[in-house]
């Protein structure tokens, strides 16, 4: 495997046995032991730590809403986008023709990956420290969902209003960031409030989603400064 020490940086977690790790990794298609199992577990853990992160955001929230919310926020095609920021593809090991159709780049296997290195955190820590990963890999995203469903304003929208409120300049984005290919492209823009000053992050499927995204980490980062 390349490099592990590297891939737990970036998934914001240090494995105590590397060997759930590799086995995480590990694709059925080189036969023999495989992740599908700790997919399973993975799977499980991710939906109630999704579930139980949008029950405390949205308590006005109806049942269906936040069935509705999770499953964006859980399905294959989101999981694969966080997969690739994580850069989880090249740490995958593949059967020869899995390597040679370009498996590491495939959504199904990059999500199934996913949730198979939450399943190995769940065993080699706990629930915890899966929330916490979670909490970090889902953030832009909660975010974007947080701004959809807080009284009809968006999270740039909402940004704004609080800081002419206080007779602040208003914040400006930039683009950090393009990544993916073509058909399935990422966007990551920089949110700079100027009083007081920070910068917050955001990512999306596309600039407007990424701009929203940083606005609310913006707002998360201005309600701790007052607190």
């Amino acid at each position: 495997m390349v490099d592990p020490a590297r891939l737990e940086k970036a998934l914001n977690y240090s494995f105590s046995d590397r060997q759930l790790l590799d086995l995480a990794l590990t694709h059925r298609s080189c036969g023999g032991k495989n992740n599908e199992r700790l997919e399973f577990l993975g799977d499980s853990i991710l939906n109630h730590l999704i579930a139980e992160a949008l029950y405390r955001r949205f308590p006005r929230a109806r049942e269906g809403e936040l069935s509705r919310m999770r499953a964006a926020l859980v399905r294959g095609a989101t999981l694969a986008q966080v997969a690739r920021e994580l850069e989880l593809g090249q740490y995958l090991r593949l059967g020869a023709g899995e390597r040679k159709s370009g498996g590491f780049r495939r959504a199904s296997i990059l999500a199934d990956a996913l949730e198979a290195v939450l399943g190995a955190i769940l065993l080699d820590s706990g629930v915890e420290a899966c929330r916490r990963c979670v909490e970090q890999w889902f953030a832009g995203r909660l975010a974007e969902v947080e701004a959809a469903g807080s009284a009809g304003k968006d999270s740039k929208t909402r940004l704004q209003e609080l800081l002419q409120g206080r007779s602040s300049p208003l914040p400006e984005y930039e683009l950090v960031a393009v990544e993916g290919e073509d058909h399935d492209q990422r966007f990551r823009v920089a949110c700079r409030v100027r009083e007081p000053q920070l910068v917050a992050e955001g990512s999306g499927s596309s600039r407007r989603r990424a701009e929203q995204a940083a606005a609310g980490q913006a707002l998360e980062m201005l309600a701790d400064h007052g607190r």
